[in-house]
């Protein structure tokens, strides 16, 4: 399907070099948002992993909340 951008109020229909550049442009940002997602997992993941890891050392859960602020 033909993508349309609008100059001087009319539609004008991409050409062949701005069509594959916004191809380029949307499986880039496809990626970004991928990675974004997977870093704030991570994050997450993490935080919970450290918790887990100060009461395996014996810390409960207020001497946590005192230490890390959450």
């Amino acid at each position: 399907m033909p993508r349309f951008h609008r100059i001087d109020n009319k539609d004008v229909q991409f050409t062949a070099a701005e069509e594959t550049q916004r191809d380029a442009d949307e499986a880039k940002e496809l990626i970004d948002q991928k990675a974004r997602k997977d870093a704030a997992t991570e994050a997450a993941n993490k935080k919970i992993s450290g918790k887990q890891k100060l009461k395996d050392l014996g810390l409960d859960d207020d001497e946590i909340k005192a230490l890390t602020g959450a």
